[in-house]
């Protein structure tokens, strides 16, 4: 997403301050209200709006649409722009004394200051950005997440995607005076691919629009993408350009990562701990598996019912959405049905092929959320035919397959989950960035149906486990991979090896690995940090621990880190 506050906008736009009234929501005074809560609440709510402003991309994924006809500006001076903005939030809100704030708001203050921390590691320490493309990338969110959500009408959405197709060439400019040092191997070949694939999507655009515009608006789109297509094929240029003196020392380091384990909050695990926890769940998972598999055939080795159970698949791939469909609402129905949490009535999810900007870096499904300010609420989970062309692809979407990634997308997976969590009023939960609780709960919830029942038979199980096997590897390569001590060829082997993946999609996993430091260990790690949370609960409240009422309370918290959790569990905030 792009990201550049206080910052010219790129040629063509106009850097009307849109967002600057917009209304946010606040959570409600409490009895115990501090003198300095509402001036928290302030700092926090102009944040949001300078955020929204500077980035029109992320914006729109929130549903705030008064941006949508922007793409916003990348360039180094708005990055540095940003950081120094982000600099002086935290300090502002850091200097809010304890003694006038309640304890629910001294929670969401520790909160914003956890996000700035890891927002400002990333952005003023690491610096990838320096090195790591992703215009092409960011060009395919502008255009898709208004494309693909229909708040609008199609006639209006297509008119700010056209806006933000004029403003292409300046963007991709733009982009390029952020690149320092020696480009990243690996991460120009990535936004190369995502350029080159960028046409299919704006060919989507131009046919739905047929039936929608008049000639003039046509005519007018024609040109943007002409004019947005020609200056992508100079951006492959300069790709391509890079490419000669590029390298791919993208790890981390030893020193780095461990600070960033350290932001992330996990308590008093570091990162041979975490290490140690994948290392152990591959050897649990590896048994489960095995175990399962001799239930599906006592008489073949785990290789054969593995196998076995990919070559059980839908004969096509849209036979295998209408798979991914029936999975998840008829585990939806199990979640009512069994009284496991609570699911509301204004949900609605849709699943959609993946675009194809997007095949290289998602091999295999991923979900959008609803929008927080939209009047469409769908959530958007979207499923990739193949990767690279590969023939095999469809053996990734066998049916037990099928199941498991539909509960952890879907319900009580992402789709629920981050449903409820826009509920909630706090801006600052709103723009926590907490993998290992997102993923975790979506991991959780694979484990969770199973344990409840539904789709448990040897199969499913047999798919389960080889979905944790694939997240322990995936503990074990975001450390080792970061520190320097595995390369991206020995890594693809490694899942290869462990998960049975076809080359191709463990290939296109390690890719975005490179660039996602930290985020990759989080599935499992959230996994087995909630399980821990729940035994924790069970511990302190006995006989008054209801499963349910542990789900909703997790859910209606929002997307935080397990150890905010676990203080509002506590009752601290």
């Amino acid at each position: 997403m792009t990201r550049g506050p206080n910052a010219p906008a790129p040629t063509g736009e106009t850097m009307t301050d849109t967002t600057s009234q917009l209304i946010l929501p606040r959570p409600a005074l409490t009895d115990d209200a501090g003198p300095l809560d509402a001036r928290f609440y302030d700092l926090a709510e102009a944040r949001a709006r300078r955020v929204f402003h500077a980035n029109p991309v992320l914006a729109s994924y929130f549903g705030v649409h008064e941006e949508d006809a922007r793409l916003g500006d990348p360039s180094i001076d708005a990055v540095e722009a940003e950081i120094a903005a982000e600099r002086k939030h935290v300090a502002a809100v850091e200097a809010l004394d304890d003694a006038g704030l309640s304890p629910a708001v001294r929670f969401e203050r520790d909160l914003e200051v956890h996000n700035l921390g890891l927002e400002l590691f990333d952005l003023d320490e690491v610096r990838n950005w320096h090195r790591r493309p992703s215009a092409a990338s960011d060009v395919g969110d502008a255009i898709f997440l208004l494309f693909a959500r229909g708040a609008a009408p199609l006639a209006e959405r297509l008119a700010h995607i056209t806006d933000r197709l004029e403003g292409v060439p300046a963007y991709l400019e733009a982009s390029k005076s952020r690149a320092k040092g020696a480009p990243v191997a690996t991460w120009q070949e990535t936004d190369l691919r995502n350029g080159e694939d960028l046409p299919y999507l704006f060919a989507e655009v131009r046919t739905a629009a047929d039936d929608v515009l008049p000639k003039g608006e046509l005519a007018r789109l024609d040109r943007a993408i002409g004019n947005a297509q020609t200056a992508l094929e100079g951006w492959s240029g300069w790709l391509r350009d890079g490419l000669a003196k590029a390298d791919n020392n993208w790890p981390l380091g030893a020193e780095r990562y461990d600070e960033l384990v350290r932001l992330r909050a996990f308590g008093d695990l570091d990162a041979d701990a975490i290490l140690a926890i994948g290392e152990e769940q591959l050897r649990r998972n590896h048994e489960g598996r095995r175990a399962a598999a001799l239930e599906v055939d006592p008489n073949a080795d785990e290789a054969t019912v593995i196998d076995r159970l990919k070559n059980d698949h839908p004969a096509t791939f849209e036979g295998a959405l209408e798979g991914y469909r029936d999975a998840m609402q008829r585990s939806r129905a199990y979640l009512v049905e069994h009284d496991i949490v609570t699911v509301p009535d204004d949900e609605v999810i849709e699943v959609i092929p993946t675009p194809e900007y997007l095949r290289s870096v998602m091999p295999f499904a991923a979900y959008f959320a609803p929008a927080r300010f939209d009047a469409d609420r769908r959530g958007l989970y979207v499923v990739t035919p193949a990767v690279d062309n590969d023939p095999n692809a469809m053996r990734e979407h066998y049916w037990a397959s099928i199941s498991n990634t539909s509960i952890h997308e879907a319900y009580p997976g992402h789709h629920l989950q981050l449903h409820v969590a826009n509920a909630h009023p706090s801006v600052t939960r709103m723009l926590t960035n907490a993998p290992e609780f997102v993923e975790g709960w979506g991991m959780y919830s694979e484990q969770m149906m199973r344990e409840e029942g539904f789709d448990a038979g040897p199969a499913f199980r047999t798919a389960m486990y080889t979905d944790a096997v694939w997240r322990s590897c995936r503990i074990i390569l975001d450390v080792k991979m970061h520190r320097g001590q595995i390369s991206e060829d020995d890594a693809t082997d490694f899942l290869v090896e462990h998960t049975a993946f076809e080359t191709a999609n463990a290939r296109a996993e390690v890719r975005r690995y490179t660039y996602t430091p930290g985020y990759q260990l989080s599935y499992l790690l959230g996994k087995v940090l909630i399980l821990g949370l729940r035994e924790e609960e069970r511990r302190r409240l006995g006989a008054g621990f209801s499963l349910k009422g542990f789900h909703d309370t997790l859910l209606r918290n929002g997307s935080l880190p397990i150890s905010f959790h676990r203080r509002l569990l506590r009752g601290e905030g």
